[in-house]
């Protein structure tokens, strides 16, 4: 089943924000639009927080929360500028939770945006 929200900011191509398989909830590709204006944040640190809002929205969209991601991809397209301050924000978010974790530096993201999660998550 497909799982959509107007929490979060609308998918830019032909795909659902989640999908349910099995005991499993795989969110698409999550990036920092603005939900309703569909702007960008300026910078690392605001994009990394709407990223974690877009996040938590279809998260709630499908009965879960934070305790529930098992494992978040993330892309970052400065590793060397922006990791030390990602990585703080992200700490943040996930005190408490047990999820793995892979980050990797791409060459870009759509629309463009320098970071983005892909998140697994159990039910």
């Amino acid at each position: 089943m497909g799982i959509n929200t107007d929490k979060a900011a609308k998918p830019v191509g032909s795909y659902v924000h989640a999908k349910e398989a099995g005991d499993l909830v795989f969110l698409s590709g999550v990036g920092p639009r603005h939900p309703v204006t569909d702007e960008i944040p300026v910078g690392i640190e605001a994009q990394t927080h709407a990223v974690f809002g877009n996040v938590l929205a279809i998260l709630e969209a499908a009965d879960l929360n934070m305790s529930n991601v098992v494992d978040i991809m993330v892309f970052l397209t400065d590793m060397k500028n922006d990791f030390k301050i990602f990585n703080k924000i992200y700490s943040d978010y996930l005190e408490g939770f047990e999820a793995t974790r892979t980050t990797v530096e791409v060459g870009s993201l759509p629309t463009p945006i320098s970071v983005e999660f892909k998140v697994v998550a159990k039910k």
